[in-house]
Order: C-alpha cells, then sequence, then structure tokens
C-alpha cells in the first residue's frame, strides 16, 4: 500500500483511503449483522427449548402415548394450553418413525381459549386432516433423525414470503419414542436486521456523501491553491513566463493566503537581492577598472622613467590605488556578510542614546588626538531614546555617518551628534559637521552606491559608507535625508519609528 500511495496525489491518498475504509465497515458490517440474526435465533432457541422441556414433562407426567389418540387427548386437554403455545405459529408431534401424530393447527384457535370442547369439534377436526405424514419441515426432520442427535436443533427457514424458526428435539420416557418440532414467525427478527441494514445503508450513503463534499471542498479550497503555490515555486525555479492563479490564492484571509503572500513576498525579496547582488558587482567592477587602469598606466611608467621625483609620486599613486582597490573589495565582502547575518538578527528594544555616547567616545579616542576633530554628543540627559532596532547596527550607522563626517572635514573642526524627538514623539539623531558640504542639488544621490563625488583623501574609504547607513536605516523602518548647513557644514537627520 506504501507504494501505491508514494505515487499518489493529495486527493487521490484521501479518497483512495477513505475507500479502503469504507469496504472495511462494509465487511464488519456484514459480520455484525451476521452476529446479530444468531444472537435473535439464540434467544428463540433458549425459549423454544424451554417449551419443549415443558411440554415434555406434562407428557410424562400425564402418562400420555405417543400416538394420535394419545397427543389429541393432550392436545385437547387443559393441561397442555400453556400460555406460550399461544405464541407459536405451530406445534408437531410424531412417532419414532417420524409418522405424524399431533398438531396444534388441528385445534381451532378459539378451542385454546374454552374450557369445554365437544366430541363432534375434535371429529370433524382430524378429518380435515390431510397429508398428516407431510409437513415442510420433512427434510430438516429428516436430517435430524438421520443424525441421531438427542439434542435441539434451531434453524431460520423461509417458507413463502414468511420467515420461522423452527427447533426439533427427540421424546424419550416410558417407552416412549417420538419427536416434537415447533414453529415460530420470525418475520420480527428479519424485519430487525432489515431495519439495521437499512439505517447502515442509511449512514453508508450520508458518509458517502459527506466524502464527495469534502473531496470537493479539500480539492477546491486547499489543494488547488496548494497546487498554484507548487505550480508558482516551479515557475520560479524554471525562470518561466507561465502565469499562474496566486494573486487569487493572495486574497484569502486564511492560512493559505498568508503563506502565498508570504512565498510571493520571500520571492520578490530574493529577485531583490538577486538584482542588487548583480548590480554591487557591476558598480564593484566599474570602480575596480578606475584604479587598475591607473595601476597599468603608472606601473609602464615607472619602469620607463629615471626621475626620482617622478618615480616616488608614481609609486605613491601605486600604493593609492591599491589600497582603494583593497578597501573597495574589503568593504564591499562585509556589505554581502552583513546583509547574509542581518536577515537572521532579532530587533530588540534599546536606547540609542547609550550607543551613540559609546560611539562618540571611540572616535573622539581616535580622532581628538590624531585630527584634532572634536566630536560632541548633545541629548536631553534625563530623556530616554528607546527604539526597536539591532544594537551593532545602530552602532553601524552612527560610525558609518561620523567617518563620512570626518573625510569632508579638516583639522580642528567640530562634529555634533545630535539626539532629540520631532512632535510625534519619534527619535531623531542628526550629524552635523563643519567640512565643505555637498555640492549636489539632489542630496539623495549621495546614498548611491560608489558615489563619485569625493575629496581629495577619499582613498580611504570605498563609497559604500552612505549606502549601507541607507539600508540599515531601512531595515529599521526608518527614514533618512541629507542637506547643508545654512552657514556651513552638512547635516544627516534620521528619524526612528517610536516604540514604548
Amino acid at each position: 500500500m506504501g507504494k501505491i500511495l508514494k505515487n499518489l496525489s493529495i486527493l487521490q491518498k484521501f479518497l483512495f483511503i477513505n475507500l479502503v475504509v469504507f469496504i472495511f465497515i462494509i465487511i464488519i458490517t456484514f459480520f455484525y449483522l451476521g452476529a446479530i440474526q444468531k444472537n435473535l435465533i439464540n434467544e428463540k432457541q433458549k425459549n423454544h427449548t424451554n417449551i419443549i422441556t415443558q411440554t415434555i414433562l406434562n407428557l410424562e407426567k400425564s402418562n400420555i402415548k405417543l400416538n394420535e389418540y394419545g397427543i389429541s387427548e393432550f392436545l385437547f386437554s387443559k393441561k397442555s394450553r400453556f400460555p406460550y403455545f399461544e405464541k407459536l405459529d405451530r406445534v408437531i408431534f410424531f412417532d419414532d418413525k417420524l409418522n405424524w401424530i399431533g398438531d396444534t393447527r388441528s385445534i381451532p384457535p378459539s378451542l385454546l381459549l374454552i374450557e369445554e370442547l365437544t366430541e363432534q369439534s375434535s371429529e370433524d377436526n382430524f378429518s380435515n386432516q390431510e397429508n398428516k405424514n407431510e409437513t415442510i419441515f420433512d427434510e430438516d426432520l429428516n436430517k435430524y433423525y438421520l443424525s441421531g442427535s438427542e439434542k435441539s436443533l434451531t434453524n431460520l427457514k423461509q417458507i413463502q414470503e414468511q420467515f420461522f424458526v423452527f427447533s426439533i428435539k427427540s421424546i424419550n420416557y416410558l417407552n416412549n419414542n417420538g419427536y416434537i418440532l415447533i414453529s415460530e414467525n420470525a418475520d420480527n427478527i428479519i424485519a430487525q436486521i432489515e431495519e439495521r441494514e437499512n439505517f447502515i445503508i442509511r449512514t453508508a450513503l450520508v458518509i458517502l456523501l459527506v466524502i464527495i463534499i469534502f473531496s470537493y471542498v479539500l480539492n477546491r479550497y486547499f489543494l488547488k491553491p496548494i497546487k498554484n503555490l507548487v505550480t508558482y515555486t516551479k515557475i520560479i525555479k524554471d525562470k518561466s513566463n507561465e502565469k499562474t492563479d496566486i494573486e487569487r490564492v493572495k486574497t484569502r484571509n486564511d492560512e493559505l493566503g498568508i503563506l502565498s503572500k508570504s512565498l510571493d513576498e520571500m520571492t520578490s525579496e530574493l529577485n531583490k537581492r538577486i538584482t542588487t547582488a548583480e548590480n554591487y558587482s557591476t558598480d564593484l567592477l566599474h570602480e575596480i577598472r578606475n584604479p587598475l587602469a591607473s595601476l597599468k598606466s603608472a606601473s609602464e611608467i615607472i619602469s620607463e622613467t629615471d626621475d626620482k621625483t617622478k618615480r616616488e609620486k608614481l609609486i605613491n599613486i601605486v600604493s593609492h590605488d591599491v589600497e582603494r582597490i583593497e578597501r573597495l573589495i574589503t568593504d564591499y565582502s562585509q556589505m554581502l556578510k552583513d546583509e547574509a547575518v542581518i536577515s537572521t538578527e532579532t530587533m530588540q528594544k534599546i536606547d540609542i542614546k547609550d550607543i551613540a555616547k559609546s560611539v562618540v567616545d571611540d572616535f573622539n579616542n581616535i580622532y581628538n588626538s590624531k585630527r584634532k576633530i572634536q566630536i560632541r554628543l548633545k541629548s536631553n540627559g534625563s530623556e530616554n531614546y528607546f527604539i526597536l532596532g539591532i544594537n551593532n547596527r545602530i552602532e553601524q550607522i552612527i560610525a558609518n555617518l561620523l567617518e563620512n563626517s570626518i573625510s569632508f572635514s579638516d583639522e580642528n573642526q567640530e562634529i555634533i551628534v545630535e539626539l532629540s524627538k520631532d512632535k510625534e514623539g519619534k527619535p531623531r539623531l542628526i550629524v552635523i559637521d563643519e567640512g565643505t558640504g555637498f555640492s549636489e542639488k539632489d542630496t539623495t544621490k549621495i546614498f548611491n552606491r560608489f558615489y563619485s563625488n569625493r575629496p581629495e583623501n577619499f582613498g580611504e574609504h570605498s563609497g559604500l559608507g552612505l549606502n549601507i547607513v541607507k539600508n540599515l536605516v531601512e531595515l529599521h523602518n526608518g527614514q533618512i535625508k541629507a542637506e547643508n548647513n545654512q552657514h556651513k557644514g552638512a547635516r544627516v537627520e534620521i528619524i526612528f519609528p517610536a516604540t514604548q
């Protein structure tokens, strides 16, 4: 069965399993009905055994001879009028040769309830008995006779359109040997069995209808959408232009709708990352090509010149270009690693004031002594600036902004990191420097990868810093903008979503 199910669809598996269960139930029902019939017949057998036992005891007690006269006398006497005879269809007596010697049908039913019976009535009844030795139970009686059994035999027999339960038992007392056969209408047994059969059939039909309806619902509302999702993933895998109904699935408000939306968003994000990686590679190739061309030219000229001053200048150019290429590759590699790590990091409630203070202190230790650049943190000392974010990524944002400001700043200048809140209570981080500012009218360009408008000492940087800042800010659902100060320098402002 495992091999059969392995190659079937979900709907086919569902129908196959239900079919197997359905067949199993039918088999169990068949045995159940057989057991019911057997139990009902056993109940009749117990009743018949009791009637036969009581009848034989009365025969023996009255010293009745097993012949026509003795049995007729017994049947017409008060002693034979057992209440349970009235519930029976027939009681027949036979001698030891299976000859008919008496039958309750020889007595009119009304006479069983009358205290006295005229002799004429009995003579008329006996005269009306024809073919006394022939009964519908002859075949069963002969089998019992030939078996030589002294135990009672009970069975079910159909006569025309009616059913009867009959019992046969041998009679042995005071040299009187014979047989007694009683029959009782068993239509009630058949009726009970048929009632159960009809109930089971109705139940089976209802179950079958439920299975059909459920299969239809399962296929229409669950399996087809899942199939569309499978087709959608195959299309993505094969890069096919085939269309699917995933847009219809996305409109659902259940788990499949959520799954399809997530799958579509995941695919879009994956395609976006692939496109971004391709663009990054293209931009990186473009950026490396310039210093490589400069390296090539400088190396060719160095080998041909004897001027010491010119040679030193060319060596500086080569060193500068090598550092530039090294920085490009290192930052580009780190950026790709960061993007991979970010997807696994969990955001937590953090205070950006503590992070900003730590970064400012680190940069002051480096650049205050190196270039006499002072970095100052301004904030309301008693206020917290909570956001939902990633601690080390906020550090990276502030550090990249400071490095960018330092690149455009001269010695003995000041850089301010200001923390405040806007009118809506959203935390705001502003980095202000006294450098040359932005020459671009459209300052959004500075956040592009490898933006080319750089200061002379920009060989220390890759041109990816502000682009990384923008990506990290968007990761935190924040907004970033850059502008020139009114008097001198540049100003970069970030607004983060507020959190409780």
